[in-house]
C-alpha cells in the first residue's frame, strides 16, 4: 500500500459493473462507470463480448477522459460487458493492473473485475509462483484468476468456488464469460454489491447510484457469501459458504458510498445526517455556526447543526476542479496547496466561534491547514468535531491507509491530536454513538458487532496472513542485523 504524506484522506480501491444481454452493454457499462468515479480514479476499464470474441479497453484517467469518445465505446461489441473503475492499494498504477483483467481459460474467455483486498494474496502468489504460475500483473486480482485456472473441477462454477475457498479478504467481484455474468461478495460482505433490471436485463454494480444513473430497476442486494449466475436462462444463486453473520464495512456508510445511494433500504445521506446528530448529542459547544470540511463533511454537519439549533454555513468552499497529482516543487508552494481545494468564505467566519465537522482525521496534515485557515480568516475560535471514532488501526481490505504508527490518533491522545491541529476543541464520535446513528439504539454489541469497524476497534473479522507473513520477515530481519 502506498498513502502520499500530502493527501490526508482515506481512498477506496474501485468500483465494478456488470450488465448481461443488453445490445448497448458497453454504452451502459460505460454510464455506470461514470456513476461510481468516486470509487476511485487513477484508471477505468471496459470488457464486452459479442458471442464470439472478447473486446478489452483497459485506460489510466478518469472514464469521462477515455470512454466518452463514441469511437471507444463502438469497439467494444457485444450485449454483456464487465467494467471497473481503480484506486490501487496493491500494485502500481500502470496499464497492466488495470481491470478487468482477462485470460483464455480451459472453459473459455474469464474477465474479472475486483472490488476490495485479499489478505492472503501474497502468500497465495508466492505459492503459485514456486507452482510454476506467471503472473502479468503485480494486482491481487489476478490470483484469484490463477486459482481458477488451475482448479481441476469440471466447470466454471465449481472453478470458481474452488478458488473463493482458498482466498481471505473483501472481495466483490463481477466475472464474465462465454455464457455468463456472475457476481460474487465475500462470506462477511465487507464489499457491497447490488442487483438490478434494465429493459429485462440484469445489472450487477457496487451502489445503487450506478443504477439511477442508467434508469434501472434496484432488486436487492447480493448477500454476503452469494454467487449470483445471470444466463440467456434468467438467474440462479449459490451459496456455497457456511453461514456467517453480514459485516459490511462501516466506512461505506462514513465516507465511501455517495450520498444518493441506497444501503440496507436506507439513503446514505440520511446514516451521514444520523452521524451528525449524535455527534452533537455527544457534545456539548457554545457556538455562532456549523461549518462543514467539504464535500465529506456536509451531511454530518447539516445533522448537528439540526440538533444544536446553531446555523448551518458554508465556511469553507471547495474547488471540485483540482486533481490529486498537481506537482508542488517548492516548500513555500507547498503550504498554499491546500487553497488549491479548499477556500474560506471569510465574511461568515470571521469574528465567529465555528465548529468544523468532518468525517475522519489520518495522518492530521489536511486538519492543521483547514484550522489554520479558519482562524487566518478571523475566527473568534475554531472547533474540530469529528462524525466517527478516532482511526487507530490501519485497514487492509481495501481502503488505503498509512501504517498504524502513522495514523495520528493511534500515536497521540486526544488532547495531544487537539493540540497538533491547533483547534480550541476536538470531539469525535463514540463507537456507541456510531452504532445509535447507525439504527442500534443499545450501541455495539461487542459479541456480534454489525460491521467490519477495525479500523476503529482492530476486530479484524478476517484472517491476517499476508500482514502476519510480513511480519514475521520483518523480525527475522532485526534478528539478522
Amino acid at each position: 500500500m502506498q498513502f502520499l504524506a500530502e493527501h490526508d484522506n482515506l481512498k477506496h480501491e474501485c468500483g465494478v459493473f456488470g450488465v448481461f444481454g443488453h445490445p448497448n452493454a458497453a454504452a451502459i457499462t460505460a454510464l455506470g462507470l461514470h456513476a461510481l468515479q468516486h470509487r476511485g480514479q487513477e484508471a477505468a476499464g471496459i470488457v464486452s463480448y459479442d458471442g464470439k470474441h472478447f473486446f478489452a479497453e483497459r485506460r489510466l484517467g478518469l472514464v469521462s477522459d477515455n470512454f466518452s469518445k463514441p469511437q471507444i465505446v463502438k469497439q467494444l461489441s457485444g450485449n454483456s460487458a464487465i467494467g471497473h473503475v481503480r484506486y490501487s492499494t496493491t500494485g502500481d498504477t500502470i496499464l497492466r493492473n488495470v481491470q478487468p483483467l482477462f485470460a483464455d481459460l480451459a472453459g473459455g474467455g474469464f474477465a474479472v473485475a475486483h472490488n476490495g483486498n485479499l489478505t492472503n494474496a501474497r502468500t497465495l502468489r508466492n505459492k503459485l509462483v514456486n507452482n510454476g504460475s506467471i503472473f502479468q500483473s503485480t494486482s491481487d486480482t489476478e490470483t484469484i484468476m490463477q486459482l481458477v485456472a488451475l482448479s481441476r473441477r469440471e466447470s466454471t462454477i465449481p472453478r470458481l468456488i474452488d478458488a473463493l475457498f482458498q482466498i481471505e479478504g473483501a472481495y466483490a467481484l463481477t466475472i464474465l464469460t462465454n455464457k455468463k455474468l456472475i457476481g460474487v461478495r465475500d462470506p462477511f460482505g465487507i464489499r457491497f454489491l447490488v442487483l438490478g433490471k434494465l429493459e429485462g436485463h440484469y445489472i450487477l454494480a457496487s451502489e445503487t447510484c450506478a443504477l439511477d444513473i442508467i434508469g434501472a430497476e434496484f432488486i436487492r442486494e447480493v448477500e454476503n457469501g452469494e454467487i449470483v449466475i445471470i444466463t440467456e436462462d434468467g438467474i440462479e444463486s449459490i451459496k456455497p459458504f457456511s453461514p456467517k453473520m453480514a459485516r459490511p464495512c462501516i466506512f461505506e456508510y462514513i465516507y465511501f458510498a455517495r450520498p444518493d445511494s441506497i444501503i440496507g433500504g436506507q439513503s446514505v445521506y440520511e446514516y451521514r445526517k444520523a452521524l451528525g446528530t449524535e455527534l452533537a448529542k455527544e457534545t456539548s459547544i457554545d457556538a455562532d455556526i456549523i461549518v462543514p470540511v467539504p464535500d465529506s463533511g456536509v451531511p454530518a454537519a447539516i445533522g448537528f447543526a439540526e440538533q444544536s439549533k446553531t446555523p448551518f454555513e458554508l465556511g469553507i468552499i471547495r474547488n471540485h476542479y483540482v486533481g490529486r497529482t498537481f506537482i508542488e516543487p517548492e516548500a513555500s508552494i507547498r503550504r498554499l496547496s491546500v487553497k488549491l481545494k479548499h477556500n474560506v468564505n471569510s465574511n461568515l467566519v470571521k469574528n465567529k466561534r465555528v465548529v468544523l465537522i468532518d468525517d475522519s482525521i489520518v495522518r492530521g496534515t489536511t486538519s492543521v491547514k483547514i484550522v489554520q485557515m479558519v482562524r487566518d480568516s478571523g475566527a473568534s475560535e475554531v472547533h474540530m468535531c469529528i462524525g466517527a471514532p478516532p482511526i487507530k488501526f490501519p485497514d487492509y481490505y481495501g481502503i488505503d491507509t498509512p501504517d498504524q504508527n502513522q495514523l495520528l490518533a493511534s500515536t497521540h491522545s486526544l488532547e495531544d491530536m487537539r493540540k497538533y491541529i491547533g483547534a480550541d476543541s476536538l470531539a469525535f464520535l463514540s463507537l456507541n454513538g456510531l452504532y445509535r446513528a447507525m439504527g442500534y439504539p443499545n450501541g455495539r454489541d461487542d459479541q456480534m458487532p454489525a460491521y467490519t469497524d477495525h479500523c476503529f476497534t482492530g476486530d479484524y473479522p478476517t484472517l491476517l496472513r499476508d500482514q502476519k507473513s510480513e511480519d514475521s520477515v520483518k523480525q527475522l530481519s532485526l534478528l539478522s542485523e
